[in-house]
């Protein structure tokens, strides 16, 4: 099977997503795009990077599946050049290995997986590469991640078995494609002021509960401004008894100073009659 994929047996079109955080995609792009456009100059695959102010990218690599190589080699060992340049500012002793995430369509992933986990397991043990596939599908998609590591050459040779397995195997039915949503952490500032609103309350309730509770009211896991179970509750009951308006035909309340007759019923309007 690998003898036919490296002679071109297997050389057809086909596009593989990558799934990388900011700091990968910087190291595929490089000073003024010049290391992609090397990339996709001595590979010969089409390599788009998705735009966008995300945590996460997506590269999309196109091409016949030789140039999908060359380019996934490229990646490969780019990744491994970073790895060592930032050990020689470390104290770590052992090298860790080069990891890739691939964005496979979810309805394929049990053919890479094979039954009982037989694919999978002979693409480990013929590659030395480790892989991994979600459980869950990305969000909002019909996609998993399928993760890779390991040296940048047996990243290739298991690159190579999945994009077999990918052939034989068409995803099933529409795919709903991964996208990366951008970046919109709630700003929690001293003193309690919440500058985001992930509950849907309104910003004056949300005031009012952090004048009320001490904080933290809330706690930072990953992108999002969690609310703590207890605080979720008094929310909502501060928010119950917060009504902004007095319903109609019903007296507005009595305030210190001022007795109930001065005031005047809600649904009580004064209406000029011009005609008299």
């Amino acid at each position: 099977m690998e003898a036919k994929v490296s002679e071109g047996g297997l050389n057809v079109t086909l596009t593989i997503r990558l799934l990388m955080h900011g700091k990968e995609v910087g190291s595929i792009i490089g000073k003024k795009g010049e290391t992609v456009k090397k990339m996709r100059e001595e590979s010969g695959a089409r390599i788009n990077i998705s735009e966008g102010n995300c945590p996460e990218r997506i590269v999309t690599i196109t091409g016949p599946t030789d140039a999908i190589f060359k380019a996934f080699a490229m990646i490969a060992y780019k990744f491994e050049e970073d790895i060592i340049n930032s050990m020689s500012n470390s104290t770590a002793t052992s090298k860790p290995p080069v990891t890739l995430r691939l964005v496979v369509p979810a309805s394929q992933c049990g053919s890479l997986i094979g039954k009982g986990g037989s694919k999978i397991k002979e693409i480990r043990e013929s590659t030395g590469a480790q892989v991994q596939v979600a459980g869950d599908m990305l969000p909002n998609s019909t996609e998993r991640a399928v993760t890779i590591s390991g040296t940048p050459d047996a990243i290739i040779q298991c690159v190579k078995q999945i994009c077999v397995v990918m052939l034989e195997s068409p995803p099933k039915g529409a795919t709903i494609p991964y996208r990366p949503k951008p970046a919109s952490a709630p700003v929690i500032f001293a003193g309690g002021q919440v500058r985001a609103d992930p509950l849907g309350a309104s910003t004056a309730n949300l005031s009012l509960l952090l004048q009320h509770q001490p904080l933290p009211a809330y706690s930072i896991q990953g992108q999002y401004a969690i609310p703590h179970p207890d605080q979720l509750t008094k929310l909502h009951q501060l928010a119950m008894q917060q009504t902004p308006f007095t319903p109609l035909g019903q007296t507005t309340p009595a305030f210190p100073g001022m007795d109930a007759s001065s005031q005047a019923s809600t649904h009580e309007l004064t209406i000029p009659n011009d005609a008299a």
